[in-house]
């Protein structure tokens, strides 16, 4: 029988490449994309759509139980610097959508969930280099707060109910698809819009703030394969710290001049500023590496290549 998915928050930054690629793996007709907004036109004629706000726990089960889902991805969620300007809202959102999904797998409506939680769940508490799997984790943006709830939710879940919940630690994603969603690494992406547009970027961050970060292929595979890896070797059912790469404002600008020497980059530091403080600057993943086999292809240098030949 055809796995049957349904994404939720497929319009987003990552749910747009995410949808693509499991249409590509399970069939267009498999995979629902479902999101509170339509999408671009790519989404919206490869696949069924449905108009889905995630809060509203009725309008998921009707959606699962007509198409006869046994997966979902829950992509929706409000990031860290939006986050930051509607607390409760984030929380509301952030929250509800993810029991809504866990209630609905407890009832053996669904056979598993893939959940997103970041490096949001690190505070200024945690070590900042080679941050380990198992850590202090005291966040200080709501988005982190109720990412790392939620990490605590999924555990139990599958403790008291068997819910087959797997998640992944995001760090910044990158990505020349779709425009970042308000989050504190976005500055990330805009640098090579900025860069192939007008030449110059003012960045939000100051010149030696290392983050980490992931090439969005890699991030997309990395979801796929975890979905993919037997019940068995899935170890951590809170969520798995992922790693890609970390790199400076100052590195990646460096980086950009190789292919535009004309390019030059502004510093004027702002709220965000306080939250990228507030994270670790590496991950270290060797769970992941030692359970599902999980490898990273892109590095700076190659990403900052495709990238800039994509945008152009």
């Amino acid at each position: 029988m055809a796995t049957k998915v349904l994404v939720i928050g497929a319009c987003g930054q990552i749910g747009t490449e995410l949808t693509m690629k499991l249409r590509e793996i399970h069939g267009g007709e498999n995979v629902i994309a479902s999101d509170i907004r339509h999408g671009n036109e790519e989404i919206m004629n490869s696949g069924p759509f449905e108009t889905l706000d995630a809060m509203n726990k009725g309008q998921i089960e009707d959606i699962c139980i007509h198409y006869e889902v046994n997966e979902v991805y829950l992509m929706a969620a409000m990031l860290s610097a939006t986050g930051e300007k509607f607390p409760k809202k984030a929380w509301s959102l952030n929250m509800d959508s993810l029991m809504h999904v866990l209630d609905i797998a407890k009832e053996g409506k669904i056979d598993k969930i893939f959940w997103p939680s970041s490096i949001a769940v690190f505070g200024p508490t945690t070590p900042k280099e080679q941050t380990p799997q198992h850590t202090i984790m005291e966040p200080t943006t709501v988005y982190g707060i109720s990412k790392q709830t939620g990490e605590r939710w999924c555990e139990y879940y599958h403790q008291k109910y068997g819910v087959d919940v797997r998640s992944i630690r995001y760090p910044g994603l990158i990505s020349w698809k779709t425009l970042p969603g308000g989050g504190t690494t976005d500055y990330a992406v805009d640098i090579f819009h900025k860069a192939v547009e007008d030449g110059k970027y003012n960045c939000f961050l100051k010149s030696d703030t290392a983050l980490p970060m992931m090439y969005m292929e890699d991030a997309v595979r990395a979801t796929v394969e975890i979905m993919n890896a037997a019940n068995d070797d899935i170890k951590i059912r809170s969520s798995y710290n992922l790693s890609g790469m970390s790199f400076t404002p100052d590195e990646i600008a460096a980086e950009i001049k190789k292919h535009i020497p004309d390019f030059t980059i502004a510093y004027e530091p702002d709220f965000r500023q306080t939250i990228a403080d507030s994270w670790p600057s590496s991950i270290d993943d060797s769970p992941a590496q030692k359970d599902w086999e999980w490898k990273r292809k892109y590095e700076l240098s190659n990403m900052v290549v495709e990238m800039l030949s994509q945008l152009k």
